[in-house]
């Protein structure tokens, strides 16, 4: 009986902290919504411009190096890993889809992160590709705000679902009983929604927040992206409201998941030392070894970009860094994913030989 009364109190309060989630990435939007509404209410009843601004149509994306001998080796490089990062991925999410014993939330949370991962790539590398081969810096100013635009989503898109696939990881390893009732179909879809919902409403705030700012004389970005942070330090009207914004959504999209994976991990290292038998330990433990490690790689390079643009100000070691998360984290996914994964290895096999 007590067994029966503390297995429902658990699938009770893990149905309620699932319900969090959602009511939480709801309160992000509204929030969202809310302050664009009354910052443009504001801006109009205050909006004052210098005679002498005018309306700027480009940019110019300074890049790596201006050194002509290196930019052939650039361009193999990064078509190299673009390409890597584009097969990869999507080799993961033609074989989670045609594999129907690959059918489960964690698999399905993967198939959207290699899918989110693509774009994610596909934001910056074509464009610096193009800049490279044509030697042109010039990206418009529509193409810039566009660019940014997505950047800022995907970034985004790929915090929340990495804290999804650890939730689902928490639930599978301390409550394996309840799984199949927690991580119900309706529940990842709606995990998966409202992460969507999230990230694009975030990505629109800050997005038309850029285009009320004002450019003048000065347009190189010292970078190979349109960045948000570049862009508002480019600005020449006041930016006070576009940096709380942006200080404020990094704390509450990129904090809050950051904080929910380390608890999420928490509970998962206590669950598996309570784990008897080694052979039991080592299974827990693989599950999610993958995940750890990607997250790891996001969070620690973007940590690791964050302190070398504020404790250095030489741009070129930033751009470098930023290459890190931007390229080199989407072009490692597929191979931490499917190197140690047996289910992957044979979904692929499985994909391959029904192609011939």
């Amino acid at each position: 009986m007590y067994d029966s009364i503390s297995g429902g109190l658990a699938m009770h309060v893990f149905l309620m902290f699932s319900s969090f989630l959602c009511v939480w990435g709801f309160f992000c939007c509204c929030f969202f919504v809310l302050f664009w509404v009354v910052f443009c209410f504001c801006r109009n009843i205050n909006q004052v411009k210098a005679e002498n601004e005018t309306r700027i149509s480009e940019f110019l994306l300074l890049g790596f190096s201006e050194e002509q001998e290196l930019q052939p080796l650039l361009f193999g490089l990064f078509l190299s890993m673009y390409l890597v990062t584009v097969l990869g991925n999507l080799l993961i999410f033609l074989a989670t889809i045609s594999d129907s014993h690959l059918h489960t939330p964690m698999y399905f949370f993967l198939s959207n992160l290699s899918f989110v991962d693509i774009c994610f790539a596909s934001t910056t590398v074509p464009k610096m590709l193009v800049n490279i081969q044509t030697q042109s810096k010039v990206i418009t100013y529509a193409g810039c705000i566009t660019q940014m635009c997505f950047f800022v989503l995907f970034i985004v898109l790929d915090s929340l679902l990495l804290t999804v696939m650890a939730y689902d990881r928490f639930v599978a390893i301390c409550h394996p009983l309840h799984y199949t009732v927690i991580m119900n179909p309706q529940l990842c879809g709606l995990l998966i929604l409202m992460s969507w919902i999230t990230s694009v409403l975030n990505s629109m705030l800050q997005s038309l927040m850029t285009l009320q700012l004002s450019f003048c004389a000065d347009l190189e970005i010292p970078h190979f992206f349109c960045e948000l942070n570049e862009m508002i330090h480019l600005a020449c009207s006041d930016t006070f409201v576009n940096n709380m914004v942006m200080y404020f959504a990094a704390v509450l999209l990129d904090g809050g998941p950051l904080i929910g994976i380390l608890y999420s991990y928490c509970r998962i290292v206590s669950s598996i030392r309570a784990i008897s038998s080694t052979q039991g330990k080592y299974k827990a433990f693989s599950t999610c070894a993958s995940h750890l490690l990607v997250v790891s790689i996001f969070y620690g390079t973007g940590l690791g970009v964050y302190l070398s643009s504020t404790m250095t100000q030489n741009s070129h070691s930033t751009t470098v860094a930023s290459v890190m998360y931007t390229v080199v984290t989407p072009m490692l996914n597929p191979f931490i994913y499917s190197l140690r994964n047996k289910d992957i290895k044979g979904a692929l096999t499985q994909f391959f030989r029904g192609k011939q």
